[in-house]
C-alpha cells in the first residue's frame, strides 16, 4: 500500500498517510476522474469504510482530498452519525489531521503559506478558496489548449467541459460574469475554472 501511496503523494507524507489509513481502517480505492468531486467517503455493506480518491489528481491536491474524506470517517466514528458532514465537528477533525502535513518538506514554499491559511476555517472544498485553488492548479498536468478563465481575454468565447459555449463578459466581485450564448443566461465563473478559447 505504501508503495502505491508513493505514485500519488508527496514523499515525505506517505508514512503519515499510511498509519492514518491503518489506524482508521480504511479500505482506499484510487479511481478514474469523475467530474463532480476529488474524492468520496461512505461505509460500504460489509461495514468497511471506504475512500476514493480520483487518481489524476495532482500529489498535494491528493493528500488535501485523502485527509479530507479521513477526517468524514474520523468525526462521524468520535461525534455520531447525526452531525452535518462538513460541520464545525468535521472542520476541527480536518484542522486536526492536516496539522502534521503543513511543513514546508510536503508542500512547496509557493502553496504552503495558502494551505495555512486555508486549514484556519477549511470550507466543504478547497476549490472554494480560489487563491489556493490556483495554486495547486499549477501543479497539473495542463493541456496546451486549456486556460483558467481569467487568462481568457473579455469579449473572447469559450467552451467548457460539457461543450455548452460562453462568451466573457466583466469581473464581478470575485468571479467572471459570462453569456451562455445558445440561451442568452448569465453564469458567475470561479476565476480558476478550466475552458478552451474558441479562436475568433
Amino acid at each position: 500500500m505504501s508503495e502505491t501511496l508513493s505514485k500519488y503523494l508527496p514523499e515525505h507524507s506517505v508514512k503519515p498517510v499510511f498509519e492514518l489509513i491503518v489506524a482508521n481502517q480504511v479500505h482506499l480505492k484510487i479511481v478514474n476522474e469523475r467530474v463532480t468531486r476529488h474524492g468520496d467517503y461512505r461505509m460500504g455493506m460489509s461495514g468497511k469504510h471506504e475512500i476514493t480518491v480520483n487518481a489524476n489528481l495532482n500529489k498535494y491536491r491528493f493528500l488535501i482530498t485523502l485527509v479530507h474524506e479521513i477526517a468524514h470517517l474520523a468525526a462521524f466514528e468520535k461525534f455520531g452519525p447525526s452531525i452535518k458532514p462538513h460541520g464545525t465537528e468535521w472542520k476541527l477533525t480536518f484542522q486536526q489531521l492536516m496539522l502534521s502535513f503543513i511543513r514546508p518538506e510536503i508542500f512547496p514554499h509557493s502553496v504552503l503559506s495558502l494551505v495555512a491559511n486555508h486549514f484556519r476555517n477549511p470550507t466543504a472544498s478547497s476549490d472554494t478558496d480560489a487563491r489556493l485553488a490556483f495554486a495547486l492548479k499549477q501543479f497539473d498536468e495542463r493541456k496546451s489548449d486549456i486556460y483558467f478563465i481569467h487568462e481568457v481575454p473579455s469579449g473572447s468565447m469559450f467552451r467548457i467541459k460539457n461543450g455548452r459555449i460562453f462568451q466573457k463578459n466583466g469581473l464581478r466581485v470575485k468571479r467572471y460574469e459570462c453569456l451562455e450564448i445558445k440561451t442568452g443566461k448569465l453564469y458567475l465563473f470561479n476565476a480558476n475554472a478550466e475552458v478552451e478559447i474558441i479562436p475568433g
